[in-house]
């Protein structure tokens, strides 16, 4: 497929009327709309939003590539828009942005799209090219630009693969860098980044072969005798790649807009011996920054891993029990059959749950070698541990609690972790020969047997006494202090909406509801991180349809959605809206939902389940007073965003 039949006139913006980076977003959104290439304007601009708030897509020299992939989408297309005074876009080098290529690709675009969209990015790299863009008057212009350096670009390739040929054997070997690019998406920074590093070795002259790990897959991948060969390895990468094979090779990491913007440099620091000699055994198997992430950074990335896995059971089990307990009370008792079964499906799920947390923690650690004694360790702090050693598996049908808990699963995911990398740098100097010995026999035995120790003789001991102090704490609280507690919790869930905030307000409230799923105070903790999750949308709701002359026609469409994803417990939904405007939208969503966590605490109200928003208030204590803590906090801060915001002109 050439690069033509993803470009097209109607696609065109030649003269872009849009002043900042939202309105070029909308103005290019409702041409996509109008030309039938998008379905769903509201979502397609949602999707762009949210690869904004990961990186910026102005990738500097005056470009801008926003894009997305999902259903959104009816075809492939690059939209072409042009502004000739220049947006502020958030650009990586701080310049404004006056060529916009809008990339689009639907959920199901085939391989012959998708390498078109990947050839049109690797074109951009040419400043030949981006000059003669900002000065073309006419679509047809444009199309024809790209298809002479379409050509230009087909020629060079195949005279390269004519030469690389005829040098076969002929001992014109030239040095060798290879490397591996990738972004979140895999739609265009992936094939930037590896055009212009192919680009900056010819200049150096030196050849350089890249893998990309884009959205058709992996292509171009390395071959052991090239990776063999490499003076050494450049890896530009937003996401994690397979790094092991790299082992023993000097080695460059950075995230991929350097692959496009300071390729050069990177190419450099090999040539120069300025890269460091990477080993497989280290920690150092997600590319994507060169510098050490900071402790707490690097916590939060662990503990994230875990909560990522661990969510799907304790929703997916806090939900069929807590429909298991309306069952109970309505239909049948607790001898009904609906009920039994309901709620053992929903305790299995919970009894996977931290196993899993602890797993995946370890092995966002130590890697594969981790998943093991992370598994086990998080097992063990649901296990009774007998005077004599006995174990005896704690019995979630009959609410039996475990030693350790929650608490013990974090901590036994963290201590498997870092066990096994321990046991790779001990014997990291391990004869060649016995290499295959380390995954098969020397990681799974001495990490199984440390995570097995520590666990029965530290960690259970430890957190059960923990355990027991925080749960008389809580069951103990009164209203005043609990009052505090949920209003902070409440607050945790607007700051960032779906952050670290949010996430560490959520794992408190449903760590405290897993250790003891029947204590009242949980079930308070858990109906405030609920409350405070649905203020944002609801608010945002509430603001565009009572304060219309506030917002754009686009926005208000997207606040009648945002009833329905506050009913269902999803802050998601008014990220747009803060991303947009965040000096208003987040002091005016912390204010409501903390309001609405302190009537939470003050009339105790308690839900049950560890997700599912006002759906699932039937199993509330109180369901009146549980909607209208909901609707007071709503109320206030949509409110004090629609007086605050200014009137669009």
């Amino acid at each position: 497929m050439k690069i033509r039949d993803i470009l097209a006139p109607e696609s065109m913006i030649m003269s872009l009327q849009a002043t900042d980076k939202e309105e070029a977003i909308k103005e290019m959104a409702a041409l996509e709309v109008k030309t039938g290439i998008v379905n769903d304007e509201e979502e397609f601009i949602k999707s762009i939003w949210a690869r904004e708030n990961e990186s910026t897509t102005g990738i500097g020299d005056g470009i801008a590539m926003p894009h997305a992939r999902n259903k959104a989408i009816n075809k492939a297309r690059v939209l072409f828009a042009k502004s000739a005074k220049g947006i502020d876009y958030n650009a990586l080098d701080g310049q404004p942005v006056y060529l916009f290529f809008m990339i689009t690709a639907p959920d199901g675009a085939d391989n012959t799209h998708l390498q078109a969209l990947a050839k049109l990015s690797g074109l951009l790299i040419d400043p030949e090219l981006v000059k003669a863009l900002k000065q073309a008057q006419t679509p047809e212009e444009v199309i024809q630009l790209f298809e002479d350096a379409e050509q230009k670009s087909d020629a060079a390739k195949q005279a390269e693969k004519a030469h690389a040929a005829s040098s076969t054997g002929a001992g014109e070997e030239r040095p060798l860098i290879v490397g591996v690019t990738a972004c979140i998406n895999g739609i265009a920074h992936t094939y930037m980044a590896q055009e212009a590093l192919i680009k900056a070795g010819k200049e150096r002259g030196v050849d350089v072969r890249i893998e990309t790990n884009g959205s058709e897959g992996v292509k171009d991948k390395l071959t052991a005798d090239e990776i063999k060969r490499a003076q050494g390895v450049v890896i530009a990468s937003d996401k994690k790649v397979d790094m092991p094979r790299f082992d023993g090779k000097p080695l460059v990491t950075r995230p991929v807009v350097d692959g496009i913007n300071k390729p050069d440099e990177l190419i450099s620091k090999i040539l120069d011996d300025e890269a460091s000699v990477y080993h497989s055994d280290s920690q150092a198997t997600q590319a994507g920054n060169e510098t050490k992430k900071g402790v707490w950074g690097s916590i939060y990335q662990n503990l994230m891993n875990g909560v990522s896995h661990m969510l799907p059971f304790v929703i997916g089990g806090g939900i069929l029990m807590a429909i298991s307990f309306i069952v109970e009370n309505y239909a049948g008792g607790p001898k009904s059959p609906a009920f039994i079964f309901l709620n053992n499906a929903g305790n299995m799920a919970f009894a996977f749950m931290v196993p899993i947390l602890s797993g995946y923690i370890a092995e966002s650690i130590g890697d594969l070698p981790a998943l093991m004694p992370g598994f086990v360790g998080g097992f063990m702090a649901t296990v009774y541990t007998g005077a004599y050693g006995g174990a005896y598996v704690a019995n979630v049908l009959t609410n039996a609690k475990s030693p350790a808990g929650f608490l013990g699963g974090l901590a036994s995911g963290f201590i498997a972790g870092y066990l096994v990398v321990g046991l790779k740098k001990l014997f990291a100097k391990l004869p060649k020969s016995l290499e295959g010995m380390k995954p098969m026999l020397i990681y799974p035995i001495l990490s199984l047997l440390l995570i097995a120790l520590i666990m029965y003789y530290i960690v259970n001991p430890v957190f059960s006494s923990i355990n027991f102090a925080i749960s008389n704490f809580l069951n103990q609280m009164g209203t005043g202090n609990l009052v505090v507690l949920t209003t902070i919790l409440a607050a945790m869930m607007s700051i960032d909406m779906g952050g670290p905030f949010n996430k560490a307000a959520y794992v408190f409230a449903s760590g405290a509801f897993a250790n003891d799923p029947h204590s009242t105070v949980a079930a308070v903790m858990m109906a405030a991180v609920m409350v405070g999750g649905m203020v944002p949308p609801f608010a945002t709701a509430i603001s565009t349809a009572f304060f219309k002359n506030k917002y754009t026609e686009d926005e208000r469409r997207a606040g009648i959605s945002n009833w329905i994803l506050g009913f269902s417990f999803i802050t998601e939904g008014a990220i747009p809206f803060a991303a947009a405007d965040a000096g208003h939208v987040l002091p005016s969503c912390i204010f409501g939902s903390a309001v609405g966590g302190a009537l939470v605490g003050l009339w105790r109200i308690g839900v049950p389940a560890p997700h599912g928003g006002l759906w699932v208030s039937p199993l509330s204590n109180h369901i009146v007073l549980y909607f209208l803590a909901t609707i007071i906090g709503s109320i206030i801060a949509g409110v004090i965003l629609g007086l605050w915001k200014k009137p669009i002109e």
